[in-house]
């Protein structure tokens, strides 16, 4: 997967990517960071964001207890450059727009207790 920016927020992201099988990227991201955050929370302790996260899982979701992310993605063609500067201005400027952070450009991470996470995602083309 080729990433050209990107934007997390608190329960979804905005990105500009592309990749052969782009759907299978983006599910295998959120399906395994909700996992490694959830996981991480319980391991702390950290039952009132636990709270809130089985809160936002939807009834008919059997699976799983908890909802990290919102469900699904909103593909966009970017068929332009100046399309695809307007896509990467819009990323860069949401968390201005949210009072994340006081100027566009500024990255502001704040996670409580020191939270930390790293993983690695492998979207491999599909082999026939």
């Amino acid at each position: 997967m080729r990433l050209h920016g990107y934007v997390i927020l608190e329960n979804h992201l905005h990105y500009v990517a592309q990749a052969p099988e782009l759907g299978k990227c983006v599910r295998g991201f959120k399906s395994f960071t909700a996992r490694q955050i959830i996981d991480h929370l319980r391991d702390r302790g950290a039952e009132r964001v636990l709270e809130r996260l089985r809160f936002a899982k939807r009834a008919y979701k059997g699976d799983r207890v908890h909802q990290l992310w919102q469900e699904g993605s909103h593909a966009e063609l970017i068929y332009s450059s100046e399309v695809m500067r307007e896509k990467l201005d819009y990323i860069h400027h949401n968390p201005l727009k949210r009072g994340y952070v006081d100027r566009a450009g500024h990255c502001a991470v704040t996670l409580p207790d020191g939270y930390s996470f790293t993983f690695t995602i492998n979207c491999k083309e599909k082999q026939n």
